[in-house]
C-alpha cells in the first residue's frame, strides 16, 4: 500500500471510531428503530457538522483531499474530539499541511538539554518521537534501569512496555496506563510525521510481535505526551509513587520527562535510597536505528 493508501485507510478507521464510541443521546439527537451498530451514523454526524451526507462519506473513504479547516474543525466539534485528535485528524485529512521532511532525521541531544537533564532532582530522560531514549541521568538509571544496557533497537519504551518483562514488571499496576499513553502517543505521530518509514516499521513490527500493542492500536486512541503519576514496583524498595512533567523542546519529536517524589508516599525517602545505591547512567549517544 502507498502512503498516501495508509493515509486514507488510518483517516477511515480512525473517524469511524471516534463515531462508534458516540450514542445519539450524546449528542442531543432523537433515535427511531432498530440501530444495528453502535455510534452514530455518517448520516447524524453530518447533520450535526453541517456537512452534506456525500461529502463526509467522501472524506471518510479518503476521497476528498481538499477538505477544508473549517469543515474538519466542525467535524472536530461535532465528534468532540480534544485538541490532540483534532491535530492527529489534520495531518491525516491535510497532508499538504504536513512537510514531507518533517519527522526527525536525527536525534543528537542539544549539550544544554544534557545539562538540563542532569541538573533534575529526581530521574529524568529525554525521549524522541519513536518513544527511543536518547538521554538520562544516573537517578534514571537506578529506577529503570540503564539504558546504556540496551541495545539501540531495543531502547525504546515501545519494546520496554511490551516487549520486556523486567520493566513491565517495575511498572505494576501502572503497566496498562504506561501501555495505553505510548500507544496513543506514537500515533499521534503517525499524524504529525505521516510518512516516516521508521515509525512505520516500528509500529508494524510491535502489531506483529503484542498482541496486546495490536488491541491498543486498534481502538485509535490519540494523546501527546502529558503529565500524570505512575507508581512503581521497584526491586529495592518496593512501591516508589512518582508524579512526572513533560518539557516539549524545540527539537521535533523531542521531550524531556522528569520524575519527582509523590509527596506524602514516602517516595521521597525510597527513591534518595535507591539513587543511594546509584548507577554509572552513562549518556546516549545518537539513537541508531529503531525496529522494535
Amino acid at each position: 500500500m502507498t502512503a498516501i493508501g495508509e493515509r486514507r485507510t488510518e483517516l477511515s478507521q480512525f473517524l469511524r471510531s471516534r463515531r462508534a464510541r458516540l450514542t445519539p443521546a450524546d449528542v442531543g439527537l432523537s433515535t427511531y428503530g432498530t440501530r444495528r451498530v453502535p455510534g452514530l451514523r455518517r448520516e447524524e454526524l453530518a447533520q450535526l457538522a453541517g456537512v452534506s451526507v456525500e461529502y463526509y462519506v467522501r472524506l471518510e473513504q479518503g476521497r476528498n483531499p481538499h477538505v477544508s479547516d473549517g469543515v474538519l474543525d466542525a467535524i472536530g466539534r461535532a465528534l468532540r474530539l480534544d485538541a490532540d485528535e483534532r491535530a492527529y485528524l489534520r495531518g491525516l485529512a491535510r497532508p499538504d499541511r504536513v512537510r514531507p521532511d518533517a519527522a526527525p532525521a536525527a536525534e543528537a541531544v542539544r549539550p544544554a538539554l544534557r545539562r538540563l537533564v542532569d541538573a533534575q532532582p529526581g530521574p529524568a530522560y529525554v525521549c524522541g518521537h519513536l518513544t527511543q531514549v536518547l538521554a538520562w541521568n544516573p537517578l534514571a538509571a537506578a529506577v529503570f534501569g540503564d539504558f546504556g544496557d540496551l541495545p539501540p533497537e531495543r531502547r525504546t519504551f515501545a519494546h520496554l512496555v511490551f516487549r520486556d518483562e523486567r520493566y513491565r514488571a517495575l511498572l505494576g499496576d501502572s503497566l496498562p496506563t504506561k501501555a495505553e499513553a505510548t500507544v496513543a502517543f506514537l500515533r499521534m505521530g503517525v499524524g504529525r510525521y505521516p510518512d516516516d518509514p521508521a515509525l512505520a516499521s516500528l509500529i508494524g513490527t510491535l502489531a506483529m510481535r503484542s498482541g496486546e500493542f495490536a488491541a491498543l492500536w486498534a481502538r485509535q486512541d490519540v494523546q501527546d505526551k502529558g503529565p500524570g503519576r505512575y507508581t512503581l514496583r521497584h526491586p529495592l524498595v518496593g512501591a516508589l509513587a512518582l508524579d512526572f512533567e513533560v518539557l516539549h523542546t524545540p527539537e521535533p519529536g523531542q521531550v524531556l520527562i522528569s520524575y519527582l517524589p509523590a509527596p506524602g508516599t514516602g517516595a521521597e525517602e525510597a527513591l534518595g535510597l535507591v539513587g543511594s545505591w546509584g548507577s554509572d547512567g552513562a549518556r546516549t549517544g545518537p539513537a541508531g536505528p529503531v525496529t522494535g
